[in-house]
């Protein structure tokens, strides 16, 4: 038989979770099915190059195996599983737990409850309609572009994922999770002067390249004065895509298990945490909410495997809002339910979104009233190449990237050279003395991975440039 998009009928999702539930023998077992469709759009010097749609399917099981030491488990993904190869995938997993030994994170199961109404539902799925109001917008901005002397380059994906997870203790849950970004490079016509912008969304609908590319016309007018900056401290602009690459740095580093025992930037002397301490004088924010709008995430674990602070024994186990850092004090740390036991610390998972807000929200500027406002400092752009240097402090190093711009009497005056820099997101929370209004923004370097971020635009008036970069 053929499906409607010529493909040959394979089981639904939630009866492949069923029957690989059936088949276990293992004494728990968990499966999670990803039904993934994407779409993208690719473009170059003003013209659209390439557009396709795929779709998959990877199966986890991950068998657990009672012994008198203690439960193991084991864990195997594969792709594209048929009902035929369905029983080896089971039993390779529970082969891998009985090789494996004791888990040193093993917990009971989450317990069951009432299968989620959507459970038996078809999985969502997205297709290269997703950018039937995007597309024809991005070609005027094409056009704009090629009237200005300008060349766009870029790419937008939308992807949608339906997971499917059932536990042997009668959990049945899904979470469909959209997930759409949108990078967009302006180049001069000699392609010495590049700027970027980025977005992340959920549908397209809230995404406007003609605004996008206004922003970079805009920068690449500024670079036209090249003005050459040795390295140093200076007061320095981070827009919200910079600021998110620091903060979701920040956000992995918030093991509490690595914290307790003496290894990172959180931890005190005699297996002390820093919970409690002051981050930031000003009154902010870094939080985690699976409901926040516009940043929707899996309302529960979905852990493929064990490590850190996340447990595959953890699978459904529901998450709630929380403040990892509330008005500059940290407040809580990364645990699963294994390292909370150890160190004596509140269950707190990870989520996977982040906001950072200031208390005063009506009242804060814009990064154009932050601008207007500086004396003399420095605007980026966004941040890459970020790699960390010294755990104990979090110190990390990287380089700016299309667009460093010099601020003067309020104005955006010229372009300047690239820096490395190097700089701790932690110490980083404790020099801010101007935190803007808080948007949806990408991380430049870790949109790969993290894209639903709302981060402010803040000024720090030290940001070290170590040493100047030739990067362009």
């Amino acid at each position: 038989m053929e499906s409607t998009h010529g493909r040959a009928t394979q089981p639904a999702p939630h009866e492949i979770v069923e029957r690989a539930l059936e088949l276990s023998r293992a004494d728990g077992c968990i499966v999670i099915a990803d039904e993934e469709s994407s779409a993208n759009l690719r473009w170059a010097a003003n013209a659209l190059t390439t557009n396709g749609v795929t779709r998959s399917r990877t199966l986890t099981v991950i068998a657990t195996v009672d012994g008198a030491e203690g439960t193991a488990s084991g864990v195997v993904s594969r792709e594209a599983v048929t009902a035929d190869e369905l029983e080896s995938l089971v039993r390779a997993a529970e082969q891998a737990a009985r090789d494996a030994g004791p888990a040193e994170d093993a917990q009971p199961l989450v317990g069951g409850a009432a299968a989620d109404a959507g459970f038996t539902a078809a999985p969502a799925e997205t297709d290269i309609g997703v950018f039937g109001d995007f597309a024809p917008a991005l070609g005027e901005a094409f056009a704009r572009s090629r009237d200005g002397g300008r060349l766009l380059y870029g790419f937008a994906r939308h992807e949608m994922t339906s997971t499917y997870l059932g536990t042997s203790t009668g959990l049945r849950l899904r979470h469909d999770q959209p997930t759409g970004t949108v990078e967009l490079n302006a180049k001069t016509a000699d392609l010495a002067g590049s700027a970027w912008a980025g977005a992340a969304t959920r549908d397209f609908r809230d995404v406007d390249p003609g605004a996008l590319e206004e922003q970079l016309a805009q920068r690449l007018a500024w670079g036209k004065r090249r003005i050459d900056l040795p390295a140093g401290r200076y007061e320095t602009l981070l827009p919200p895509s910079a600021v998110a690459d620091l903060m979701v740095y920040l956000g992995w580093s918030l093991g509490g298990r690595d914290a307790a025992e003496g290894r990172t930037v959180f931890s005190r002397t005699g297996g002390a945490t820093r919970l409690g301490e002051r981050l930031s004088p000003l009154p902010l924010t870094l939080r985690s909410d699976p409901a926040e709008p516009g940043l929707e995430s899996a309302p529960f674990v979905v852990a493929h495997s064990s490590g850190g602070d996340q447990s595959a024994f953890d699978n459904g186990l529901p998450l709630a809002a929380t403040d990892w850092v509330r008005d500059g004090e940290l407040a809580n740390l990364l645990t699963s339910r294994h390292s909370a036991g150890l160190t004596g610390l509140p269950v707190r998972p990870s989520v996977d979104n982040l906001v950072l807000e200031t208390a005063d929200r009506a009242g804060a500027p814009t990064l154009e009233e932050m601008v207007a406002r500086t004396e003399r400092g420095l605007l980026l752009t966004c941040l890459w190449y970020i790699r960390e240097v010294d755990p104990a402090t979090l110190l990390l190093t990287g380089l700016t990237r299309d667009g460093v711009y010099l601020v003067e009497g309020g104005e955006v005056v010229g372009a300047v050279n690239n820096f490395r820099f190097n700089e701790s997101p932690v110490d980083l929370l404790g020099r801010i003395t101007e935190a803007g209004r808080t948007e949806r923004c990408l991380p430049r370097e870790w949109g790969d991975w993290f894209t639903r971020a709302a981060m402010p635009p803040v000024r720090v008036p030290d940001f070290n440039m170590s040493s100047v970069s030739q990067a362009s």
